[in-house]
């Protein structure tokens, strides 16, 4: 088991640390063929197929929320285990966690191919790209059993401490999805479904690396009477992961929300704020992926019935997870501009006048970056602890706050108004999430 690592001995910051490295240059890979995927596909094949992907962006947004949602749910009780040292539970729990995983791809496929046409309706999808964007969420729904089991398995090896396989397999997704984007999309002119084929081409490339890492892992190696659905499991597994589902959907709904008012500001409004979110996923990579360590940690630590270790665990998170932010919000602040600068183009004055929106926008985010982080740490510990309830009311206080903030805020502040709404939403979350976690640490006291 040396790929695994143990969390409930060792010091917190090095593990929270060297966890989250492998993470972070993961997401940085992921982050990058999505980058990538977006060019190609407007430089291969144009610009209406660019627009069909974007119009498709926050329903495919939904569908990858769907499927870590719950994966990731079930991996909280696979770390708690794990922790605890009961392997056969571990075993049942991966099993029954199968089971729910298969009934829930079955809805996902079914459910997913009746929604899309009218979801793109509701959404005003224009009439000349609809069919771009119908096709490319077909496919990628259509691919729901691979998504979710890719994210299934690599939740599952995050759950036991290993951080570096899914590591290599983020970076063979990467890689192959960029030479079959090349292939399907320049070479074969496949168009949009070429870029939705490789996407799915890549993803099962990365489950195959996931699942040869884990012939080797004694303690995940299951058999059919793991596979027996036992009631009280699953609906501990449910219990879980639902939350986390719910929690990844309304979150895509109040993107939809906001992006509807920024469509009323303009082109130029329009370009700019899209400029800065194509960063938004850079600046949440180490979040995300202290996240995903903190989650592992406190789990397994309270598998094992150490309170202390969980307090000392989540206060070397505020630490880290500060100051990580700080260091990206003053290169943001330096040098966000020139970066900014690689996804706009045009006339010199409308140029001028995006980036003016966008480095604006950026700067916002970036003073308050540190609240998106400690955020993090907070939901992640709770979620570790077993409590996915609070994170999803967090999730929808965040929600109600960023639709309200961008209906209002706009009628006084004006098009700036719109770049507040991120800052408050993630201000309420986290102010609720940190009260929580004290309130729950301060009923344990010990080690049980």
């Amino acid at each position: 088991m040396e790929k695994t690592k143990n969390f409930t001995e060792g010091n917190p910051a090095k593990l929270l640390i060297f966890f989250a490295l492998p993470l972070m240059v993961g997401n940085l890979f992921q982050q990058m063929y999505t980058l990538v995927d977006t060019i190609i596909v407007g430089q291969g094949v144009g610009v209406e197929a660019l627009a069909s992907l974007g119009a498709a962006e926050w329903l495919s947004w939904l569908f990858f929320g769907l499927a870590t949602g719950l994966t990731q749910g079930f991996s909280i009780l696979f770390s708690q285990y794990y922790g605890a040292g009961k392997f056969e539970d571990l075993k049942k729990t991966i099993g029954n966690a199968l089971v729910l995983s298969a009934g829930a791809v079955c809805l996902m496929v079914f459910c997913g191919q009746l929604m899309i046409a009218p979801a793109l309706r509701l959404l005003k999808t224009p009439d000349n790209i609809f069919a771009g964007s119908e096709l490319y969420l077909r496919i990628l729904w259509a691919g729901i059993p691979i998504t979710l089991l890719y994210n299934f398995a690599s939740a599952l090896l995050r759950a036991l401490g290993d951080s570096k396989t899914p590591l290599v397999a983020m970076v063979v997704a990467a890689l192959v999805n960029i030479g079959l984007d090349l292939l399907f999309v320049m070479e074969f002119h496949w168009g949009i479904a070429g870029a939705a084929g490789a996407t799915l081409f890549a993803q099962g490339c990365a489950l195959f690396a996931c699942l040869l890492a884990m012939r080797s892992l004694a303690c995940v190696q299951i058999g059919r009477k793991h596979i027996v659905p036992e009631g009280d499991m699953l609906k501990r597994l449910l219990l879980l992961g639902v939350p986390v589902m719910f929690q990844n959907t309304i979150i895509s709904i109040g993107g939809m929300v906001v992006q509807s008012v920024v469509n009323g500001f303009g082109f130029l409004f329009v370009a700019g704020f899209t400029a800065t979110n194509k960063l938004y996923g850079l600046l949440e990579v180490a979040a995300t992926s202290f996240g995903y360590a903190i989650t592992t940690y406190v789990a397994q630590n309270y598998g094992a019935g150490d309170y202390e270790r969980i307090r000392k665990g989540i206060r070397s998170g505020i630490v880290i997870s500060s100051v990580t932010a700080l260091t990206i919000s003053l290169l943001m602040l330096v040098f966000g501009r020139s970066i900014l600068s690689l996804f706009i183009s045009g006339s010199p004055k409308e140029t001028e006048q995006v980036l003016q929106i966008a480095r604006h926008y950026l700067n916002v985010m970036s003073y308050f970056l540190v609240v998106l982080y400690a955020l993090y740490v907070y939901r992640s510990g709770l979620q570790g602890l077993g409590n996915t309830v609070i994170p999803m009311l967090s999730g929808l206080a965040e929600f109600l706050m960023r639709v309200t903030a961008a209906m209002v805020f706009p009628h006084f502040l004006g098009q700036e108004g719109i770049f507040y709404a991120e800052i408050l939403a993630w201000t309420g979350a986290a102010v609720l999430l940190a009260v929580s976690y004290y309130v729950v640490m301060g009923q344990k006291k010990g080690r049980v």
